[in-house]
């Protein structure tokens, strides 16, 4: 895999996947995004799976040139592999990237929406973040308990009103981003590397002047694989959310 950015990437879109034990699903995944959108590239961002889903992500790419692979060390977080993806996107000139889940929570048949919002703003104001939203007109969840979307409502309204976002749906992971508007922010000031990357991203956008837009989508609990969900991660969440609220007024852009 070159590390050398090419001119031909810089009206292209990246799909980027983060992953850990995602042999069940990524196969499928990659065969499904390519349907629904074969001009875009793939970046899967492997923690160093166990299972060989790197492994595979490898052998893939050395038959077509649209398939990417980084390998880590282990599970560093879900908030590092997006960095790292956004690093990755801003270092090989593409024009956008489309960060989505390994598991299919995600539905490939959700990318033309997203991609289309993208193109829904102006010369002067382009949309710089298109957020697949489970929580706008059309969009829901499937197959959730009560607890669970009482819980993600309560860290939604909680996001929005100490980081002041607008979005309503902050927390979710299927968007994408202009890399014009990455490039106006340090992402080495972001202190996340859990579930609250979701949130701290959308925060320094703002602070940054990012136009957001939502779609909806249906979110679909995983069928096939283990769930990466955390505990101790989500508390963590919560206290860097808080943290950030509280200091943000006195932290510089």
């Amino acid at each position: 895999m070159s590390n050398e950015s090419t001119d031909s990437n810089s009206e292209k879109t990246l799909v980027t996947i983060a992953t850990y034990n995602e042999m069940e699903n990524l196969p499928l995944l990659v065969e499904e995004i390519f349907k629904v959108a074969p001009q875009v590239d793939i970046l899967v961002v492997d923690d160093n799976s166990p299972d060989g889903t790197g492994d595979w992500c490898d052998e893939q790419a050395k038959t077509d040139p649209r398939i990417h692979c980084l390998h880590r060390e282990g599970k560093l977080g879900l908030g590092t592999a997006t960095l790292a993806a956004m690093r990755y996107t801003i270092e090989h000139d593409y024009l956008q990237m489309l960060n989505m889940d390994a598991d299919f929570s995600h539905h490939p048949r959700y990318i033309q929406d997203i991609l289309a919002a993208m193109e829904s703003g102006t010369d002067e104001r382009p949309i710089d973040v298109a957020i697949g939203s489970r929580y706008v007109p059309g969009g829901g969840v499937e197959n959730w308990p009560l607890k669970r979307k009482l819980m993600s409502r309560a860290v939604n309204l909680y996001a929005r009103w100490l980081l002041w976002l607008r979005p309503k749906d902050c927390s979710g992971a299927y968007r994408c981003y202009r890399t014009a508007a990455l490039k106006r922010i340090d992402l080495d000031r972001v202190v996340s590397r859990g579930y609250s990357f979701q949130e701290e991203i959308l925060w320094h956008l703002r602070r940054a002047g990012s136009l957001m837009v939502e779609r909806p989508i249906i979110f679909a609990d995983r069928t096939r694989g283990e769930s990466k969900i955390d505990s101790g991660e989500a508390v963590a969440a919560l206290r860097i959310i808080l943290t950030l609220g509280i200091t943000g007024p006195f932290r510089k852009k």
